[in-house]
């Protein structure tokens, strides 16, 4: 018995004008055809000559983002080959560029025959007058930040469907462009209300309605786009690769652990002595040097558990980078959707609804996880019971007072009660307990320091002082 078979057919840029001869007779000959999405003028002109064609846009509705959408869709298009034996599936512009759902049917183990389409990048280049082979290239507006770094010269960016790509692609622009720069903004090429708008790079979220046939081009010329995170990259895979660094190369996830968790410590130490209101107020010159050099430190850690991820086949930093934009996203829907919100609780609300739903275990708590310090651990499940309307049911001063009364055998869950409560006090005067007591903690460790320095300046031996001598020290060190 022969395999399912699927004919992926491109259905070019824009109207039947522009599909090819090839195509046309694939589409005629296939009785069973499907087409990613009906948002193409191409799929309107074929059915107006009796060809029509079976849309998938309800499946973009399925996934939490793109990659599951686009592996919704391959699913259903291998099934379809499998219930018919032979189908059509009609993509927009060329199944061999930009089409990620192609990709994944190329290993689905089934027979795959691709009919060539003018691709949107072919009519772009034509009307921009530019020869890709001189070095241009076509990018992912999406993911663009990650996909262009370490990219100069001119560049095709595809997929510029919303204001917020608009607004991702200008603000990685503005890191290393003038406001003033100018782009091309490409609409609805090879229709008859085709425009290339030039525009400068500031205004390019706000002064264009982008859609589903919008481009853009930008030359950076000699300038590279986030060429800092690209030669961190290749930097981190050079310590991993032959000649490297012996210490690099030896490394797992699992070795790496305890430092991804001391690097987060110390960029949490370093925001401790920024001041409380920053970045607002005055704040002091080389207050943020600390924070600079500890991010740098954890971003290290991203990159190198990344490399080890991609040797392994699983992941790249991109797909980090663009796994948590679609989450992001995700969990705003007051800010990317049409869900209305009057405060930040009501943000939190939906974030931890929106988070349950992405988990496969359904508990708003599942997210907790046993590794966090029990401070951190306990805000976290109390910010959980708010999001429902369940605050937490403790009182610092009883806690207390049954500590105190607490035998040897209750002692300890006493103390964890009194712990929980003292959370408790902290969440409504909108303070993080391991922050306050962290920052307790620097303070005791200073006057400590002036404690031993006192010592010394009075030729006293801490070791060996009696408890009054060290008290009297630990008295005037607080001053």
């Amino acid at each position: 018995m022969s395999r399912p078979r699927v004919v992926v057919v491109g259905l070019g840029p824009a109207g039947i004008d522009l599909l090819l001869p090839a195509a046309r007779t694939a589409l005629d000959r296939v009785p069973v055809r499907l087409v990613r999405t009906a948002r193409h003028p191409t799929v309107d002109d074929l059915a107006r000559e009796g060809i029509k064609l079976e849309p998938l846009d309800l499946l973009y509705d399925t996934g939490d983002d793109l990659d599951a959408v686009y592996a919704a869709i391959a699913a259903h298009v291998v099934a379809a080959a499998q219930e018919h034996g032979e189908i059509a599936y009609a993509v927009p512009g060329s199944p061999s560029v930009a089409e990620r759902t192609v990709v994944l049917l190329r290993g689905a183990g089934i027979e795959i025959e691709i009919i060539p389409g003018l691709s949107f990048a072919d009519l772009a280049w034509n009307r921009l007058g530019i020869d890709p082979m001189t070095g241009a290239r076509v990018v992912d507006a999406r993911t663009f930040a990650v996909e262009s770094a370490g990219y100069s010269g001119p560049m095709l960016l595809a997929q510029c469907d919303t204001r917020f790509v608009l607004s991702d692609v200008k603000l990685a622009l503005l890191e290393v462009l003038a406001p003033e720069h100018e782009v091309i903004v490409l609409q609805s090429l090879g229709l008859p209300e085709e425009r290339l708008v030039p525009v400068p790079l500031a205004d390019l979220d706000q002064s264009v309605e982008p859609d589903h046939l919008t481009s853009v081009f930008v030359d950076t010329g000699d300038v590279s786009v986030a060429s800092e995170l690209a030669r961190l990259h290749a930097l981190t895979e050079r310590l991993r690769g032959p000649g490297g660094c012996p210490w690099d190369a030896a490394q797992t996830h699992h070795s790496l652990r305890r430092h991804v968790l001391e690097e987060a410590y110390e960029v949490a130490e370093a925001i401790e002595e920024l001041p409380a209101d920053a970045p607002a107020g005055d704040v002091p010159i080389g207050a943020y040097d600390a924070l600079e050099d500890e991010l740098g430190d954890l971003l290290f850690q991203v990159m190198i558990q990344s490399v080890l991820a991609s040797e392994a086949g699983a992941f790249t930093v991109a797909d980090v980078a663009r796994a948590v934009h679609a989450k992001l996203v995700r969990r705003h829907p007051h800010v990317f959707g049409d869900t209305q919100v009057s405060d930040a609780s009501e943000v939190v609300t939906n974030w931890e609804q929106i988070k349950k739903t992405e988990k496969d275990d359904t508990s708003l708590v599942a997210g907790v996880s046993s590794g966090l310090p029990a401070l951190i651990a306990t805000q976290k499940l109390f910010r959980k019971g708010a999001s429902i309307g369940l605050e937490p049911d403790v009182d610092l001063s009883a806690a207390t007072r049954e500590l105190a009364a607490a035998d040897a055998a209750g002692f300890e869950a006493a103390l964890g009660a009194a712990l929980a409560a003292a959370v408790a006090v902290g969440r409504t005067h909108d303070i993080d307990a391991e922050s306050a007591l962290a920052s307790w903690a620097r303070g005791y460790k200073e006057r400590f320091r002036r404690m031993e320095q006192l010592a010394a300046d009075d030729g006293v031996d801490l070791a060996a002082a009696d408890a009054a001598c060290v008290q009297d020290l630990w008295d005037r060190a607080a001053s």
